[in-house]
């Protein structure tokens, strides 16, 4: 009698469960269908990837990102305060990824360029 009372009481929760689990798999395949194949990825699905790295020009920031520099491949955006170093951390990131064969784009907002000093930190 209390086996069954037990089974009774955890069929209940086995429904919010699989109900869950329903909801997810509806929204994962929701997802993909709007996005393509491989926009969601399970963290337990496939192993982490290792990410070539273009080192910024700066240890302390390089060793804060946690992986030894910016992505290489990837669209970077570097923000801050006016002043405060973006476009001479951006510079050294792009000098260092041209001396590894990269290609870069340099897009400024705030229009402060400048060819000699991008020649002066190694942009070519």
């Amino acid at each position: 009698m209390e086996n069954t009372v037990a089974a009774e009481k955890a069929k209940p929760e086995d429904k919010n469960v699989s109900d869950r689990q329903k909801a997810l798999d509806t929204a994962l395949a929701q997802i993909e269908r709007q996005f393509g194949k491989g926009s969601v990825m399970k963290m337990s699905d496939r192993q982490a990837q290792v990410i070539e790295v273009i080192p910024t020009g700066s240890i302390a920031l390089d060793i804060a990102l946690g992986i030894g520099g910016l992505p290489r491949g990837r669209i970077i955006e570097i923000y801050g305060p006016e002043s405060s170093g973006k476009t001479t951390l951006t510079l050294h990131a792009i000098a260092n990824a041209q001396k590894a064969g990269g290609i870069c784009a340099f897009i400024d907002a705030e229009h402060a360029f400048d060819a000699e000093y991008a020649k002066k930190l190694g942009v070519d």
